[in-house]
């Protein structure tokens, strides 16, 4: 196995781009209904109003050159080229961590903290809130490419060795959907090095009508969004765990199909009014659809759901690795602190009035606050 880290430039070929524009100029357009809204699904006026913007306004070598401003990667791990970001603090008692995505998110969901993160003080902060930053992406997902037999558990294990190869001993971690599961998994296999885990989720911290207690206003809050999501939400989530391949083959081959499968999860995900640019950058909403058509990564980031499905509903194995819990009200499920804590030392819990699922893209300023203030005694 190669161990050695080399440097990465994104650098698409114009042809891809080219492809890209014959797509979008020659997509067959299903009819829709205009009186409903969002109710049966991304509706078709809105959908082709974003499709002209990506294809006539929206500008990928732009959004290239920014993504390329953040020193990036890549190194074999557990034989997958491991694609990454990796910032270090000039700040000499800055302490690593490393931020994990979710699906369908990447990168791009962070590229909004890693300045204050990594140079406090240029951004109104204090020199000892300095951290090494490393963002990953996950074996399946953008920029690491396609990838076969993944899981959170592995990713794990490849994060562990991620920070190791680095030079890192001691580490924190932060993670949203997915990368939530992955940051609570680094901290059962890698307690070691892991001082303390940062995460927006816990899956199996969620109540249901059995175990909601009546007389809670936040857990009947938290029950209410569960029911909504288990509804109305989440068809998206057993298509995924039970037939990833086949989905795979619409949404590799139409962008526009790319498109509004993750646009509509930015949509009923976030803290938006009428459409998912209330909550989020247009423009890094496009880029972040634009890194998985360009690395044709559906499929395998999909393949995620097919294979933690067998565990959904489980409790984690404990951990004893100091656990802080953000929670932001429009996320697509909220957890609660009493079942959280039957199997994580949870030592912060913060329950914002804004934001939701895709936290650090959506509200920078709280998530790095947040992340500052939990991890503050748990550098030495």
């Amino acid at each position: 196995m190669r161990t050695e880290i080399r440097p990465f430039r994104i650098d698409i070929p114009q042809e891809q781009l080219d492809d890209l524009n014959r797509r979008l100029n020659d997509t067959r357009w299903p009819d829709g209904v205009t009186d409903v809204g969002w109710a049966q699904g991304i509706p078709l006026d809105y959908t082709q109003e974003l499709a002209g913007y990506w294809q006539h306004t929206y500008d990928w070598r732009a959004q290239e050159a920014r993504l390329n401003s953040f020193p990036q990667f890549r190194t074999e791990i557990d034989g997958h080229d491991l694609h990454f970001i990796h910032v270090r603090s000039a700040e000499p008692e800055a302490f690593p961590l490393v931020l994990t995505h979710g699906w369908p998110g990447s990168i791009v969901e962070f590229l909004e903290v890693i300045g204050p993160l990594t140079d406090p003080v240029a951004h109104g902060g204090k020199a000892e809130d300095a951290f090494h930053v490393v963002v990953p992406t996950i074996p399946g997902y953008g920029f690491s490419g396609p990838a076969i037999g993944w899981s959170t558990a592995r990713a794990a294990r490849a994060w562990a060795q991620l920070m190791a190869r680095l030079g890192y001993d001691r580490y924190a971690a932060h993670g949203e959907d997915t990368g939530a599961a992955i940051s609570r998994e680094l901290a059962v296999i890698d307690a070691e090095h892991v001082t303390a885990v940062h995460v927006t989720m816990i899956a199996s911290a969620t109540v249901t009508a059995e175990t909601a207690d009546p007389g809670n206003p936040a857990e009947q809050r938290a029950l209410a969004v569960a029911s909504r999501a288990q509804y109305q939400l989440t068809a998206y989530a057993m298509l995924q765990a039970t037939r990833p391949q086949t989905l795979s083959y619409a949404l590799t081959d139409s962008p526009v199909g790319q498109m509004a499968w993750i646009v509509e999860r930015f949509k009923d995900w976030t803290d938006s009014a009428d459409v998912p640019e209330d909550a989020v950058n247009r423009d890094a909403m496009l880029t972040n659809v634009m890194i998985y058509w360009l690395n044709g990564t559906a499929g395998s980031s999909a393949r995620y759901y097919y294979e933690g499905a067998g565990t959904w509903g489980q409790t984690e194995p404990d951990t004893n690795v100091p656990v802080a819990v953000a929670v932001l009200p429009h996320d697509l499920a909220l957890p609660v602190r009493r079942i959280a804590e039957q199997n994580h030392n949870i030592v912060r819990w913060t329950e914002f009035d804004r934001g939701g699922h895709f936290a650090a893209m959506e509200e920078p300023d709280l998530i790095i606050d947040d992340l500052r203030a939990a991890f503050r005694d748990y550098r030495k």
